[in-house]
């Protein structure tokens, strides 16, 4: 009897364990909020505005296991959020264009991406990870003293900006040397800005960065100001300006969203830990898609929050 009871311990033991219950899907909820995340240096040690590479890893693999899925901040704002039902879309933004945001370097006589910059590390994660894409923003400083000048170098600028722009990523706006817009009169707030967009357009004709973030989250006086002008036969338009902080963003299907006003929660471990466990526990504010582009699907007797829109159909469910 003993070694029959032995014999099935043993027996018990060797099989595999069994599989854990996956987690219940969430419900759709287009109206829900959509977090974009603001980094700056990636780099080491850890500080106040550096992620370190390992982090930034991290953070990747947490929104990957969460079912967050990166987007393009111009499809935020277009309203076309094509995304796997149940999953969550979410906006990587890089101010100040350091070093470690983008970096190449040189192998036997070839300039191939430092796997340590956050390029590389964006796309060495979808290589593993398809599904989750690798949009970004970069909001570089054309004129800014290095190390912030167009990722510090030089030689590279230009083919740098060019890649970005072939590979979908998005350059942004940041002023052409970090200025504060506060403190300045319309003349130079338009020639920051334009200025910026000319030195980027230098490198990549004709590209129009469509959304400028604000130095310090500082607003100029008129905010017309930021948001479209131009000089010289040139001009600038952005379909939105972004904050510093604020938190998560209103749906772009939804009543309260600014364009102008657009907030982003600061890529910092405690903010970032605090927002994902802040959906967690509060799965109903969370935006979560419903597989279907042509579709807004929200919850029952939320369609007075709905912007009006056009081409699609608002479902309740």
């Amino acid at each position: 009897m003993r070694r029959s009871l032995l014999l099935l311990v043993a027996l018990l033991l060797s099989l595999p364990p069994a599989p854990s219950p996956a987690a219940e899907p969430l419900p759709p909820n287009e109206l829900g909020r959509i977090m974009i995340l603001e980094y700056h240096k990636i780099d080491t040690p850890e500080e106040r505005w550096t992620r370190t590479p390992a982090n930034f890893r991290r953070d990747l693999e947490r929104l990957w296991e969460r079912g967050y899925r990166l987007v393009a901040l111009g499809d935020l704002l277009d309203g076309k959020l094509a995304l796997p039902r149940g999953t969550t879309p979410v906006v990587l933004t890089f101010d100040d264009s350091s070093p470690g945001q983008f970096r190449y370097v040189e192998r036997n006589g070839e300039w191939l991406i430092d796997p340590d910059c956050a390029v590389g590390i964006l796309e060495a994660f979808e290589r593993a990870h398809p599904e989750f894409g690798h949009a970004a923003t970069f909001y570089v400083l054309p004129g800014a003293d290095p190390p912030n000048r167009l990722f510090n170098q030089p030689a590279l600028a230009g083919k740098k900006l060019a890649y970005l722009a072939s590979r979908g990523y998005e350059i942004g706006n940041h002023t052409l040397w970090h200025a504060n817009l506060a403190r300045y009169g319309e003349d130079v707030v338009r020639k920051q800005i334009m200025t910026a967009q000319e030195w980027i357009q230098r490198h990549v004709p004709g590209y129009r960065p469509r959304t400028l973030a604000l130095p310090m989250g500082a607003y100029p006086k008129d905010v017309t100001w930021a948001a479209a002008g131009g000089r010289n036969g040139s001009s600038y338009r952005h379909d939105a300006i972004l904050m510093v902080a604020g938190g998560a963003a209103p749906s772009p299907y939804g009543r309260t969203l600014d364009l102008y006003r657009l907030p982003r929660i600061q890529a910092v471990e405690s903010e970032i830990s605090r927002w994902l466990d802040y959906f967690d526990r509060h799965p109903q504010e969370r935006y979560v898609s419903d597989g279907d582009p042509a579709t807004i699907t929200i919850p029952q007797g939320q369609a007075p929050r709905v912007r009006p829109l056009s081409g699609v159909r608002v479902v309740e469910r």
